[in-house]
């Protein structure tokens, strides 16, 4: 089995509020002092690979659509004992939107290997669509299966999963080749890598693939982002006074009387 995992470098999500900003220039967040990580679906998916890996003898690569920053990533991907690493990358990739990016990352992985799975995230920590998973089966023409949290059974041209649905669990059966984008699960929880392997990965080759390989790709913009801004919250505060307990509820009770609020 040969196995894909589309990896995400993301800011990290743990960043405090107050040094989240975004330029309003570029309409982009702004990195300031705050870290790039893996996004944290997009190690879901890993972990399952892996587990195929482990299971069926699967090879897995990694691939990531960005910038040099995104080694870091590949890397970290090795390290959790991927095969192989793929980096995509031209300048011109910078600003595009979903279905161009989809596009240079389905021409890559046509390119990279004939992949019997295809693995992603469920969604990316910065901008949450939940496209890239359903839009690559659709790119690619292959089924494509969402919010995935385990793998039951691979068998010849097959593969049953687990998906998440709202109050249950669904059983799938889907034809090979497929995509899948993967959810946080218990079954699927990020391993750390081994510092062997760590050592092992920063020697490993990494494919660099530009423009010139990917003539095919489509990055006619479809979606234009007028603006992205942190939104003004206000707020008030107002001290209900009371000599005790008890007066203090009645003034609280009479003024969310007076607010509407109750």
């Amino acid at each position: 089995m040969n196995i894909a995992v589309c990896l995400k470098q993301t800011l990290d999500p743990e960043i405090p509020l107050k040094d989240f900003k975004i330029d309003p220039e570029t309409k982009k967040p702004v990195q300031g002092n705050a870290k790039l990580v893996l996004d944290s679906f997009a190690e879901n998916a890993l972990e399952v690979a892996i587990q195929l890996k482990e299971q069926y003898g699967a090879k897995v690569t990694v691939i990531t659509v960005g910038a040099d920053s995104t080694v870091d990533v590949l890397r970290r991907g090795m390290a959790l004992t991927a095969d192989e690493a793929v980096r995509v990358w031209d300048d011109s990739y910078a600003d595009l939107d979903a279905a161009a990016l989809v596009s240079v990352l389905g021409e890559a992985l046509k390119n990279a290997g004939d992949f019997d799975l295809i693995l992603t995230g469920r969604q990316a920590a910065d901008v949450e669509r939940g496209s890239t998973g359903p839009m690559l089966g659709e790119y690619l023409g292959r089924p494509a299966v969402t919010f995935v949290t385990k793998v039951r059974a691979v068998e010849e041209g097959s593969i049953t999963v687990e998906r998440e649905i709202e109050g249950a669990v669904e059983v799938v059966q889907s034809t090979l080749p497929a995509v899948l984008s993967v959810t946080s699960h218990e079954s699927n929880i990020p391993r750390l890598p081994k510092v062997r392997d760590t050592m092992k990965a920063s020697r490993k080759p990494i494919a660099d693939v530009g423009a010139d390989a990917l003539a095919d790709a489509d990055l006619a913009a479809g979606i234009e982002i007028t603006d992205v801004f942190v939104p003004v919250m206000e707020s008030n505060c107002e001290y209900i006074e009371g000599d005790d307990g008890a007066e203090k509820a009645a003034n609280l009770a009479s003024k969310l009387r007076e607010l509407k609020l109750i």
